[in-house]
């Protein structure tokens, strides 16, 4: 559950512990994702939401753009020490850009840690999602992650956030050049951000967290979700149910056959039967 603190300007989750076998970056994820930054953007109006959207992403791209320049400036060894901070900072940029578009959309009570991590780094690892969001037809499912879960996803994200962050500490080596680079990449990077949090927000946020019966079991949703082609995730049981009902037709319509052809001869037999016993006239 979310706690408000009167004096903070975020949300908190319950934080995610880390594995003390787990990457720097990985724990860096999962540390920031327990916090999710309040927004003072009011709700636009349906014809005002994307205009609003691109604003604040414009604005937010040339802030990445500007911080992570400068923390790239220092050459050499130095440079190493600010891959991590840069990246920290980043996120911050990006995070509080994505709390602004769903504030903007009317939508800040559908944005958790899933949801986070989904626009920050659906574009740069999208494979490592499979286990917390599912393609349903048009419809994108989130499913509630337990700490295990969230675990896994953090680290691989970090496998792919560390590759990127070795051609930063790379390109520290090339002085002003290198700081160019790493803020048009940051820039650039906010963008598709950006993009992924609007097709997000625009449409409708399907959570599945379970809902409670009358008997006060709880009801996974995701038998929705895991029907004949929902995605890459999709459970394959339905299909084998699907098939296995497949065959139980076929069996009865071929037995409904052999009845047919069983009660044909019968049937002609006792038409010759009463052609036979039949008075002549």
């Amino acid at each position: 559950m979310a706690k408000h603190d009167p004096a903070s300007t975020s949300k908190e989750i319950v934080p995610v512990s880390a594995d003390r076998g787990e990457s720097p970056v990985a724990k860096a994820i999962l540390e920031f994702v327990s916090r999710i930054p309040d927004s003072d953007v009011p709700r636009a109006g349906k014809g005002s939401a994307a205009e609003e959207c691109r604003r604040l992403a414009s604005s937010a791209a040339n802030k990445a753009a500007l911080t992570a320049g400068s923390l790239a400036l220092p050459p050499g060894p130095l440079g190493w020490l600010t891959v991590l901070p840069e990246l920290v900072a980043i996120w911050r940029i990006q995070g509080q850009l994505v709390s602004d578009i769903a504030a903007a959309y009317g939508k800040t009570a559908k944005l958790g840690r899933e949801q986070m991590l989904w626009c920050l780094f659906r574009h740069t690892a999208a494979q490592a999602f499979r286990d917390v969001a599912i393609r349903v037809g048009d419809r994108l499912v989130f499913r509630t992650a337990a700490t295990s879960v969230l675990q896994r996803l953090a680290g691989r994200i970090g496998v792919s956030v560390s590759k990127r962050a070795v051609g930063k500490g790379i390109s520290r080596w090339l002085p002003i050049v290198g700081a160019l680079g790493v803020g048009a990449y940051a820039y650039y990077d906010t963008g598709q951000v950006a993009k992924t949090a609007i097709d997000l927000f625009s449409g409708d946020v399907h959570i599945d967290d379970g809902d409670e019966t009358p008997s006060g079991t709880k009801r996974r949703a995701s038998k929705t979700a895991s029907t004949v082609g929902a995605g890459p995730v999709g459970d394959p049981e339905p299909k084998a149910s699907a098939r296995k009902t497949v065959k139980k037709a076929t069996a009865k319509k071929a037995t409904v056959r052999k009845t047919a052809k069983k009660a044909a001869p019968r049937a002609a037999t006792a038409k010759k039967t009463v052609a036979r016993r039949k008075p002549a006239t």
